[in-house]
């Protein structure tokens, strides 16, 4: 009885992901819902527009962040939610439309890429379905190399026009100290090993 709850304890734990916040909302995940899923270039939406089957279709987010369609033409869609990009059309076509229903869903995430350059097996960039660490970048990326600098990991975050640069010690992250923690990566974050 003792043992199983042990092991519950221990699984949820490990299910939780980080055992603490790191700094300047660096682990930002699927723990964070107020956070929720942003649309980015590449993604694929189905947009239905309800008894319009002419305004309803299957598109791509373009690299300017924009999708296309009927009477409205151009609309801005990376950066917002599916909710909040749902109420905007619903706003456009509603000088088309009386009271338009609209649903966006997002059939295939494509834009959550992180890179894993350096001192790794595979360096490269990787196309993520769900939220990732940075020690899953690195296992995807099949580890460190024999002359990789463990403690002078470094994921570079694009932020606007700047890019801001978050030390990552690997070998704390694996210490009892509790030092580093294992946050997870943004779309676009690359993950350097010198």
């Amino acid at each position: 009885m003792i043992r199983h709850a042990i092991l519950g304890t221990v699984l949820a734990a490990a299910l939780a992901g980080p055992s603490r916040p790191a700094d300047n909302n660096t682990d930002r995940g699927p723990q964070d819902g107020a956070l929720g899923y942003r649309i980015g270039v590449e993604d694929i939406l189905q947009i239905s527009v309800w008894n319009n089957e002419a305004l309803s279709r299957l598109v791509p987010v373009r690299p300017d962040g924009m999708i296309s369609l009927p009477l409205i033409n151009d609309v801005q869609a990376a950066g917002r939610t599916p909710m909040e990009l749902r109420d905007l059309l619903i706003k456009r076509l509603a000088e088309y439309i009386p009271t338009p229903e609209v649903s966006v869903i997002v059939t295939e995430v494509r834009s959550f890429k992180v890179s894993v350059i350096g001192q790794v097996a595979k360096p490269g960039r990787y196309e993520l379905k769900s939220w990732a660490t940075v020690i899953d970048a690195l296992a995807m990326a099949g580890g460190f190399s024999e002359y990789a600098s463990r403690s002078r990991v470094a994921v570079l975050r694009p932020e606007g026009r700047a890019v801001r640069r978050i030390p990552f010690n690997y070998d704390k992250v694996n210490s009892d100290s509790n030092e580093q923690v294992n946050f997870y990566l943004r779309p676009g974050d690359v993950v350097l090993v010198p």
